[in-house]
Formats: structure tokens, C-alpha cells, sequence
């Protein structure tokens, strides 16, 4: 059973500063990286609880082909994406948002 997954304003700001940066690196690469975390956000909607724990409740989803990771919290009212980081930044950026 999917469970609906919601994109806070500060991961879809983080989302949208990757994606310029991508499409700045060749044209349509944004586009490529917004296909992935789609996927992503899809396997996390599907099964939530696959993936590991980083820090108290909050879980982590690699996004496919890019050195990127979601960080989603799971609630009663469904999945709620805090944050989109990329994987060799200091985990400081997104833990105070938790």
C-alpha cells in the first residue's frame, strides 16, 4: 500500500538549487535529475520502512545516478520529505530542519 509522500518547501528549495545547477552543467541534465527523484520519491511512497534510519527517525533514500539523497520522515498522515542533500555535504545542513 503507497502512502502519500509531502515535499516540504525547504527540500523543494534544495531540489530546485540542484536542478539549476544540473541544467547549468548541460542542457536537459536538470530534467534527467528530476526524473530520478521521482523515482525515488516513488519507492518511498511504496515502501517507506525499507529504508535506514540516520538520525532518530528520520530515513535516507539514494536518488539513482546522482550524489544525491532524500531525507524523509514517516508519520500517520504519510511521508514527509525534509530534505535533499547531496552526499558528500556535512549532515548539519539538513538535521536542523528535524
Amino acid at each position: 500500500m503507497s502512502r502519500p509522500v509531502y515535499v516540504l518547501p525547504e527540500a523543494e528549495a534544495d531540489l530546485r538549487d540542484a536542478q539549476f545547477w544540473y541544467d547549468s552543467r548541460a542542457f536537459g541534465l536538470g530534467d534527467h535529475f528530476f526524473s530520478a527523484i521521482d523515482d525515488a520519491v516513488s519507492r518511498i511512497g511504496t515502501s517507506p520502512l525499507h529504508f535506514p534510519l540516520v538520525h532518530d527517525t528520520t530515513r535516507r533514500a539514494l536518488v539513482r545516478r546522482f550524489p544525491y539523497a532524500l531525507y524523509f520522515r514517516v508519520e500517520a498522515e504519510g511521508v514527509f520529505v525534509i530534505a535533499c542533500s547531496h552526499t558528500s555535504r556535512r549532515p548539519s545542513h539538513w538535521q536542523g530542519r528535524v
